[in-house]
C-alpha cells in the first residue's frame, strides 16, 4: 500500500517541487494538501483531483492516523512548529530548507525526533542536481587529482525587490539570500568535503528598497585543505560559472543551472521523457589549459530524495538526508553572519 502524504503549503515549494515529486515516486500517494488560498485550492483540485484539499493544518492532527508522512512546505517561520506537531502526533515529516531559523531550533527538533522515535527528513533536493552529481563523481574518481578549491554560485539578476516574507529582516522568518540559496550551496559543499573548520563571509544588501541580504560571499576551510568559495546573489547582471572545481591534476567548469526546477515549473515531472537531462551544449569542460574536453553532465534526479524517504520508512534504509546535516548548515550560516558582523574568520567547533 502506498504511503499517504499530507502536504502543508502550496506556494512555489509545494506546487513546483513537492507535489509533482511526491506524485511521481512509486510508493507515495498525495492524499491531502493544506493551503489557505482559494486560488491555490482550485489549482490543487485541477491538478490533483484525488487529493483532499484542507484550509488549515489543524485538521491533519485530528485524523493523523490517516497519513503516513507530512511534508512542511510552508513559510520558514512555520517549519519548526509544524514539524513539532507532526512528531508529537507520531507522523514522520519532511521539512523544506532551511529546516529552522536557527541551529538551536533545529537541535530541539532533533531531540524531539529522538524522543518520539519519529524521523525528520530535511529537503535538500540540490544534492540531486545533475551538475553537482558530476562534480561529486569527478572528485571521488580522482579525475581532478586532489581538490584544492571548490567554487559554487547561485546568481540571479533580479534588480527589483519582490514583496515576500523572504525579504523580511525578522529573524523568525529566516529571510535573505543566505538562508534561501545559501542553504543549498553550503549543504553541497559540506556533503562533498566535510564540516568546515573556519568560516569567513561578506554579506551585503545592494538593491534599492531591499532590507534583507541579497549579495553574499562565504568561504569555508574544510579538513584536508579544500577551500569552498560560495557566491549567492540577486544582483548579478552577468552570471559566473555554476561550478569551478580546481584540482592538482585537472579542473572542471560548468555554467548554467540544472534544468529540473525550470522543467517542474513548466509542468514536467520525473515520469516525462527528458526530465533531468541537461542540454548537451551546456556540458562543462574537464582538463587543463589547452587540453580540456566536454564532460557529460549526469542526469538530475530530485525524485531520488522521496524514493529514499520511502526506503527509509518501509525498509529501514538510511535516510536520504539527516537533521545532523541541516544543523551543520545552520551553524555555518550563523558563523557566516557573525563573520560578516565582525569582519573576522570564525572557527567552527568540531563535532
Amino acid at each position: 500500500m502506498d504511503l499517504r502524504v499530507a502536504l502543508i503549503g502550496y506556494g512555489t515549494g509545494g506546487a513546483v517541487f513537492h507535489a509533482p515529486l511526491i506524485s511521481a515516486v512509486q510508493g507515495l500517494r498525495l492524499a491531502a494538501v493544506v493551503t489557505g488560498s482559494p486560488e491555490r485550492r482550485r489549482a490543487v483540485r485541477e491538478r490533483y483531483p484525488e487529493a483532499e484539499v484542507l484550509d488549515g493544518a489543524d485538521r491533519l492532527w485530528s485524523t493523523s492516523g490517516e497519513y503516513d508522512l507530512v511534508v512542511v512546505a510552508a513559510p520558514n517561520r512555520q517549519h519548526v512548529p509544524l514539524a513539532r506537531t507532526a512528531l508529537t502526533a507520531g507522523v514522520p515529516v519532511v521539512v523544506d530548507k532551511p529546516v529552522a531559523a536557527s541551529a538551536a531550533d533545529a537541535r530541539s527538533l532533533a531531540a524531539l525526533s529522538a524522543v518520539r522515535g519519529v524521523p525528520v527528513f530535511p529537503f535538500h533536493n540540490r544534492r540531486w542536481d545533475g551538475d553537482y552529481a558530476t562534480v561529486a563523481r569527478l572528485a571521488e574518481s580522482g579525475a581532478l587529482g586532489r581538490v584544492q578549491r571548490f567554487e559554487s554560485r547561485f546568481e540571479r539578476w533580479r534588480p527589483e525587490v519582490r514583496e515576500s516574507w523572504k525579504e523580511s529582516t525578522d529573524p523568525r522568518d529566516a529571510g535573505g539570500i543566505l538562508f534561501d540559496l545559501g542553504s543549498h550551496l553550503i549543504d553541497q559543499a559540506v556533503v562533498l568535503f566535510g564540516r568546515p573548520a573556519r568560516v569567513y563571509a561578506e554579506i551585503d544588501t545592494r538593491r534599492p528598497g531591499a532590507t534583507a541580504p541579497d549579495d553574499v560571499f562565504v568561504a569555508l576551510a574544510h579538513p584536508g585543505g579544500v577551500r569552498s568559495h560560495l557566491w549567492m546573489s540577486a544582483t548579478a547582471a552577468q552570471l559566473g560559472p555554476r561550478f569551478r572545481v580546481l584540482g592538482s591534476r585537472a579542473s572542471y567548469t560548468v555554467s548554467g543551472m540544472d534544468p529540473q526546477e525550470e522543467q517542474l515549473r513548466e509542468g514536467l515531472t520525473p515520469k516525462d521523457p527528458g526530465y533531468g537531462i541537461a542540454d548537451p551544449d551546456s556540458r562543462g569542460l574537464l582538463g587543463v589549459p589547452g587540453d580540456a574536453s566536454p564532460e557529460p553532465t549526469a542526469p538530475g534526479a530530485y525524485q531520488e530524495f522521496y524514493a529514499g524517504v520511502v526506503r527509509a520508512l518501509r525498509d529501514g534504509a538510511p535516510p536520504p538526508t539527516t537533521l545532523a546535516d541541516a544543523i551543520t548548515g545552520l551553524e555555518v550560516i550563523e558563523a557566516a553572519a557573525r563573520s560578516a558582523r565582525e569582519a573576522a574568520v570564525v572557527a567552527l567547533d568540531p563535532q
